[in-house]
């Protein structure tokens, strides 16, 4: 237990560039205290002694305002920021190095006792403020959950979800997104840049846009240099042959 303890504190040092020292987060941090608490809870749920466990968790909740049930299994290395409102169900798992921000809810869809209700987080998962991640499913390992997300679907290792309902960004399409952020092993609230899928639409179409005034630019270059090879007195037809479509500012307005 003491060397959980010890990872807990550590993951916060090193995730959290607010903390100063191991005393600042051993009586600073609601995050730490839910832990420590819930690795107080958690044997004793598991060996039967029901009542007792969800005592302690209840006055883990009134001190800290995180509601972890004693019944979940938390892994080693797990970092709850701030943590105010966070709620973790009984059958919820939450791999190593997980990464959970305030109002984050592991909740269930099914009221079938005994049942896997919960979702499992594999390792290096970040689950960003306010998002719900709903039923018996599994985020795979290194998964981001954007903040305000509902995920109620299986998020593959590697990707992003994002939105309500979620929508899956996978990884392979983001290998360059916050390079500073995966130096350092995670992304802080699980935010990613150009993670939003109204963004990402908004500049498929700026660039699509772009290519077919290029593609139009050039056809009116050839049409007037046909012309002009037919007939050397013509007058060039009015038209555009030059490209002035900004796509480099849209695509900054909608946030590249």
């Amino acid at each position: 237990m003491w060397q959980r303890i010890q990872s807990y504190s550590q993951a916060i040092l090193e995730r959290d560039p607010a903390a100063r020292s191991r005393w600042d987060v051993v009586f600073s941090y609601p995050g730490f205290h839910a832990l420590v608490l819930h690795r107080i809870a958690h044997p004793l749920w598991r060996a039967g002694w029901f009542w007792l466990a969800r005592w302690i968790s209840h006055w883990g909740r009134f001190l800290t305002g995180i509601e972890i049930h004693p019944g979940a299994t938390i892994g080693e290395r797990v970092f709850i920021d701030h943590g105010m409102g966070v709620v973790i169900g009984e059958t919820a798992e939450i791999g190593d190095d997980c990464t959970i921000y305030q109002g984050v809810t592991l909740g269930g869809t099914s009221l079938v006792k005994g049942s896997k209700r919960h979702p499992t987080l594999g390792r290096g998962v970040i689950v960003g403020a306010n998002s719900q991640v709903l039923g018996g499913f599994t985020v795979g390992d290194g998964a981001k959950i954007g903040s305000g997300a509902v995920v109620t679907k299986p998020v593959p290792a590697g990707a992003t979800a994002v939105g309500n309902p979620a929508r899956i960004i996978h990884a392979e399409t983001d290998a360059r997104r916050e390079e500073a952020a995966a130096k350092m092993g995670f992304s802080a609230y699980g935010v990613t840049q150009s993670d939003d899928p109204v963004s990402v639409a908004l500049r498929g179409l700026i660039d699509n846009a772009a290519g077919h005034e290029h593609q139009v630019a050039l056809l009116w270059q050839a049409v007037e240099k046909l012309s002009c090879q037919i007939d050397p007195n013509c007058v060039p037809p009015e038209a555009a042959r030059e490209e002035t479509f900004e796509a480099e500012k849209l695509n900054e307005l909608v946030g590249k």
